[in-house]
């Protein structure tokens, strides 16, 4: 049986046995936390999305990690976020389920997860964590150990906050 654990810190220097990347749908690489994985794996992982060529909004790939501590990353592009009300919890509910069976198919037992669509794409933390944290609960027993790496103090704490949430009624 594994464990969630929720960090704050920079999910490009977490020694796991795969990165997850909220990517777009180009995987291009980009801005906030996409940006920083591309540039902390170097370039035989952007070789590598170019041949993919895309991704779906809600489904994931997995690549090579590059320089990182990581084996693998898993690409999964989120929703953008459009008021609540164009599908974004479907999709973005999608991205952690695409990506927790993936890492399940690739063997890997150690998974860090960025919060998914809260950057640039606008999707609300405390929603987005509340559906991160949901589906890890319901993998768990698949994984040694599920991270959440949260950038800032202020989705530190949501995502903290949540978790107590979600496990004081089990």
């Amino acid at each position: 049986m594994g464990g969630i654990v929720i960090k704050q810190g920079d999910i490009t220097g977490e020694d796991v046995d795969v990165i997850v990347n909220a990517a777009n749908t180009g995987l291009r690489g980009g801005g906030g936390v996409d940006g920083a994985i591309h540039r902390a794996a170097g370039p035989s992982v952007m070789d590598e999305c170019r041949k993919i060529g895309g991704c779906k909004t809600g489904s994931a790939v997995v690549t090579n990690a590059g320089s990182l501590k990581a084996d693998r990353i898993i690409h999964t592009p989120g929703p953008v976020w459009r008021g609540g009300n164009a599908g974004e919890a479907e999709l973005l509910r999608d991205c952690y389920k695409n990506s927790f069976s993936l890492a399940v198919e690739n063997g890997l037992r150690t998974i860090a997860f960025p919060s998914i669509s809260t950057g640039i794409y606008g999707y609300p933390v405390e929603k987005a964590a509340r559906i991160a944290l949901e589906e890890g609960i319901k993998r768990i027993d698949d994984f040694e150990e599920i991270r959440y790496i949260c950038f800032s103090p202020a989705d530190y704490r949501i995502y903290r906050h949540t978790h107590e949430e979600l496990t004081k009624t089990r």
